[in-house]
């Protein structure tokens, strides 16, 4: 079968073929440029938990020794300290430069056997049939090539998009930015900064850590304002490291320097055939602490899994259709949330009328964008497909399960999320007390040949796992779980029937043409 086409090798298109050579699925991956970036450190990217683990997995390994991860997160407003978040319990956001990031997935994609790089190829035309997609480049090699899908991850300007025929509405200039990063020493070694309305200047600047002594630095400007000069940047570093730095500005070494305009658009349709939209092609945002390079590693990992569920043994119409119902609410949810507070924390509006948790501080709402909560940061839940809730968790049906450690095929115990990506379905047993156990032992106890009956039974491929517990979770519960990580059902105990039709929905069906099979009866 021919391979997936991915248009586009930045962090969207190097994790979307990633992705597909985890399930077995190869790709042709085109590159406009020569394949080298341009080291921007005042262009960076924050990854949350979900994402910085799918990064992980998919081999990018500059994530250790080029991200830093916040020690905390920290909220001024005039010359006051209004709050400070830690990160015991859960993740911190890990911030890196975009660069490394790319490199990093670039190196991972050069590697794999599955995935082939093309340097210098701009695609110029595409044609669709019942079979497949034939794309036309031009460039250092003109050429035809044929895919079994097409996914356009060629960002803001996208080609794939404009071929396609798929408007792209929204609003331009929704914030503007002044950017510089910077090492220097500030009062707050590792901590992430917030400054709303400070005593002068812009009425917002962030400063967020990297490796080595190196700030990132965020002024919030006019949308449609003077045009920043280098004399008019460095009076805004000089007097911001001043203000934070007791009335002095520090040394300091000046690295990179940009201005950032944000704008917010979501493209109309996410899917025409075999071809679809991801990343920037399909969505920009990035107001508020929103992140835009995130949400596009999310429509990776949702689309791979189902195009290679398509590219191994079909799929149906719905299953390929859910890409875009379940990404594209996500990110419109998004981009409502952050269009609904902008009137109110950038010009001054009561945000009583406008958001939901009335009474929340401009900081603490700003903070969700930041550190990955609420609406403007929290991670998806997509509805599911079925509402099988037998067993109420912590996590709600359609939301990213939490990183427990499991006990693997192989009999290794290792985090939940690191067996994602590779186009299996997860069962997962709640069965206090088995962690001390080998593998040999338990598969043959208690609940475990029934269930591992029905796993074997079920109309996709499934891993059976074990943990010793789950959050809210009681004992005997059993956990469905997406290829990319979603709770799909939960259920009591064994039930063989109500598992294969969860299974059955969560692939939406059996793809059009093919016998439909019985749910097994299992005694």
């Amino acid at each position: 079968m021919d391979p997936v086409i991915v248009v586009g090798s930045g962090p969207v298109g190097l994790s979307l073929s990633l992705a597909l050579a985890g399930h077995g699925v190869p790709s042709v991956l085109l590159d406009e440029g020569p394949g080298k970036d341009e080291p921007r450190p005042a262009r960076s990217v924050v990854l949350h938990s979900d994402t910085a683990a799918m990064v992980h997995r998919l081999g990018c390994t500059t994530l250790r020794d080029e991200g830093a991860r916040y020690a905390a997160w920290r909220t001024m407003r005039r010359r006051q300290e209004t709050g400070r978040i830690t990160f015991e319990d859960h993740p911190a956001p890990l911030h890196l430069p975009q660069h490394a990031l790319t490199r990093g997935l670039r190196a991972a994609a050069a590697d794999h056997p599955l995935i082939q790089l093309v340097t210098d190829s701009k695609l110029d035309s595409l044609e669709q049939d019942g079979h497949g997609v034939t794309a036309h480049t031009r460039g250092a090699e003109t050429t035809w090539w044929r895919g079994s899908h097409l996914v356009g991850c060629d960002g803001a300007r996208s080609t794939v998009r404009k071929l396609l025929g798929i408007r792209f509405p929204g609003r331009t200039a929704v914030e503007r930015h002044a950017v510089a990063a910077l090492r220097a020493e500030l009062p707050w070694p590792g901590e992430a900064l917030l400054h709303r309305n400070p005593p002068s200047g812009p009425e917002e600047i962030t400063a967020r850590p990297l490796p080595d002594g190196v700030w990132r630095l965020d002024w919030l400007l006019p949308a449609r304002g003077e045009l920043v000069t280098p004399d008019s940047l460095v009076t805004l570093i000089r007097d911001t490291l001043a203000l934070w730095c007791g009335g002095s500005t520090p040394p300091y070494d000046l690295i990179d320097t940009g201005v950032h305009t944000l704008h917010h658009r979501l493209a109309r349709r996410w899917r025409d055939g075999r071809a679809f939209l991801a990343g920037d092609a399909a969505h920009l945002l990035g107001a508020l602490g929103t992140q835009g390079v995130e949400e596009g590693l999310r429509d990776a990992e949702n689309l791979a899994w189902k195009l290679a569920l398509d590219w191994h043994q079909g799929a149906s119409d719905a299953l390929l259709d859910s890409y875009e119902g379940e990404r594209r609410t996500a990110v419109a949810a998004r981009l409502r949330a952050a269009d609904q507070a902008l009137p109110a924390l950038r010009g001054g509006g009561g945000l009583r009328t406008l958001l939901p948790g009335a009474g929340r501080s401009a900081e603490a709402l700003l903070t969700d964008g930041h550190v990955g909560r609420g609406p403007l940061g929290g991670r998806p839940v997509y509805a599911p497909p079925v509402a099988v809730r037998e067993v109420p968790t912590d996590t709600e049906p359609g939301g990213a399960v939490a990183n427990v450690p499991v006990s693997a095929p192989d009999g290794s115990t290792v985090p939940l999320r690191d067996l994602l990506g590779r186009g299996r379905l997860l069962v997962l047993l709640v069965a206090p007390g088995t962690g001390v156990w080998d593998r040999r032992h338990w598969l043959g106890a208690g609940l475990m040949p029934r269930l591992a009956a029905a796993v074997t039974a079920l109309p996709v491929p499934a891993d059976l796992l074990v943990a010793d517990g789950y959050p809210g979770a009681p004992a005997h519960t059993v956990l469905l779980v997406r290829p990319d990580g979603h709770l799909a059902a939960t259920f009591s105990g064994v039930r063989p029937a109500e598992l294969y039709a969860a299974a059955d929905a969560v692939r939406a069906g059996a793809p059009a043409g093919a016998p439909a099979t019985p749910a097994p009866v299992i005694d």
